[in-house]
This record gives structure tokens, sequence and C-alpha cells, in this order.
């Protein structure tokens, strides 16, 4: 009597799905609805496959690998002005209240250490004012978004040396981590700064600062998608 064939055991269904996954990777313009079913099982953690699978269904990379090199360096560039003109005086812990949607509100030049220049506040302003165009009321807004992010940034998953120690590599990571939820905050006034954001991040942004590609590493998560994503789920 002939014997029924054997089931493929669980390690050999591994190989095979993560084969699979490398395949469709390897095209030259990606199929993003085999991708996402391929990855819906998980995705292999090695040789920046999560990376490069994670990069592309945020749309961070675009379907078509010949344009992979050049959307990369124009994203790295769009980040490096954000930080310019909204991380204006990052050392120490402060910075300045810059513009919101991508556009700097004219008023970051003429604060100095959370203090205002009294000769450039209207003469109706006051201290207490609650209005939007008010400046003091913007520099008490940024302020407060400020300490949220740095206290939600320092408890970002205090038991990973990644994210928490005194070690220079973990004080790093978490700046990168400061710096892309305020400038998320910046870009973005209608949402600005939710507490929690920064749980949504630390995932993405440990696993493309992992990325066994030293370039891709060193500019970590940067921009990313990581603002679209919030904007879907807050």
């Amino acid at each position: 009597m002939a014997s029924s064939p054997r089931s493929p055991q669980p390690a050999e269904l591994e190989i095979s799905r993560q084969s699979r996954i490398l395949a469709a990777l390897s095209k030259k313009v990606i199929d993003l609805d085999e991708l996402r079913m391929l990855a819906a099982q998980g995705v292999p953690d090695g040789a920046g496959v999560r990376s490069t699978v994670w990069k592309l269904l945020l749309g961070y990379l675009p379907k078509d690998r010949a344009l992979w090199e050049q959307e990369l360096a124009k994203k790295r560039s769009q980040y490096e002005a954000f930080k310019d003109e909204f991380l204006p005086n990052t050392v120490g812990g402060s910075s300045t209240p810059g513009g919101s949607e991508g556009h700097s509100d004219g008023n970051a030049e003429h604060v100095e250490n959370g203090f205002l220049d009294r000769s450039e506040i209207a003469q109706d302003d006051h201290p207490l004012s609650l209005g939007k165009t008010s400046q003091w009321n913007q520099v008490a807004e940024h302020s407060e978004m400020i300490e949220q992010v740095d206290r939600d940034v320092k408890r970002t998953h205090p038991d990973i040396h990644f994210f928490c120690g005194d070690s220079s590599f973990a004080k790093s990571n978490q700046d990168s981590l400061r710096n892309i939820l305020i400038i998320f905050a910046k870009l973005n006034a209608g949402i600005r700064y939710v507490q929690g954001m920064n749980e949504i991040l630390a995932p993405l942004f440990f696993v493309f600062r992992n990325d066994p590609d030293y370039k891709n590493a060193v500019w970590k998560l940067r921009r990313s998608r990581f603002f679209l994503l919030l904007r879907g789920v807050t």
C-alpha cells in the first residue's frame, strides 16, 4: 500500500515563504499585492528584508526598483531641510517654535531660549491670550508639545537598551525619535503630537535603524511614511 505524501515541516514552509519574499523583492517592478500577501504571515528578520518590505508597504519606496536610489536621496534631502527649519536649536534640548504645515510662521527668529522680543509682539497680545495668532500662546503650545515628546521618548521601551540607558548609542536613538516626532507635529498642526505616537514610531525606527545596509541604517527612519501612518491611526 502506497504511503501518503509527507506533509512539509514548519521549517521547510518558512524557507519556502522566505524564498518567495526574496523573489518578489528581486523583480524590477514590485507587485505590492503579492508582497502584502506574503508579508501578512510575517517578514524574516535578516539581510535587511524586513526593512525593505516595510518601506515598500508604507509607500516610502516606489515599486520601480530603478527609482529607489533617486527617491531615497530626495527624501533624505527633504528631511535635512525639515531639520534646519524646525530644529534650529536642538542642542541642550531646546528648539524654537517654527511653522506649521511645512511653513515657518516667521516668529521663530524672534524667540530665544523661550523668551519673546517685546518689540515684535502686537500691542493687544498678552501672556494669557488663547488666540491662535498670539505669539505668547504659540510659544506656550510649542513648549508644552516639546515637554510631552521629551517625557514620552524617555519612557519608550525602558527595558530595551536600544532605546534607554546612558550609552551614547541609546541617547542618539532617543534624539532621533524626538526629532522625528517634533517635525511631524510641526508639519501637521491639525494633528500635532499625541501621547503614544512614540510607541508607533519605535518599532519602525528599530527595524530601519538595524538595517544591515550601513547607508540606510545611518539615515535611520528619517521622515519616512511615519507621518502618513500616524495620520491613519489618529
